[in-house]
């Protein structure tokens, strides 16, 4: 199983503050790379959370992205992933189907892009996020408490 964090997971997994939450959702995901999920940072995930940490001078929070990004599975956007991505939108947006502006929608179908081009045929390839809605209509994403081994 392959597991993408999109950002909202991330950044809970990064946030150095301790709520029920965060202790949730860390524990998830060593639970999932104990049972053998591969737990993949996609790049445009880290991109907003570190640029949001950047912002707010949160250099804890960026000191934890880069120690997690050494631990776990890093995937970097290529060009095919940036052209599956770019038909996404189109559909997207052609199909009246986007909850969001221009801008949010990128990301997401930037992630969604990665999630279905990253998918060996053999293996469940999905992504772990907060809202699932948009991704979904794209690549198999779900609700991250409801990802299991």
């Amino acid at each position: 199983m392959i597991v993408l964090l999109d950002a909202g997971p991330l950044g809970v997994i990064t946030n150095p503050k301790t709520s029920p939450e965060n202790e949730k959702c860390k524990a998830w995901v060593s639970a999932m790379a104990f049972a053998g999920a591969r737990i993949v940072i996609p790049e445009i995930a880290d991109y907003e959370v570190r640029r949001e940490l950047i912002r707010g001078d949160k250099l804890k929070g960026i000191s934890r992205l880069d120690a997690l990004r050494a631990i776990l599975a890093y995937e970097p956007i290529t060009t095919a992933v940036m052209r599956r991505a770019a038909e996404f939108w189109a559909s997207a947006r052609k199909q009246g189907r986007q909850a969001t502006d221009d801008s949010a929608l990128d990301a997401d179908m930037i992630l969604a892009a990665q999630a279905v081009e990253l998918a060996p045929e053999d293996q469940n390839t999905m992504i772990a996020t907060m809202n699932p809605r948009r991704l979904a209509l794209f690549a198999d994403a779900r609700e991250w408490s409801q990802i299991h081994p």
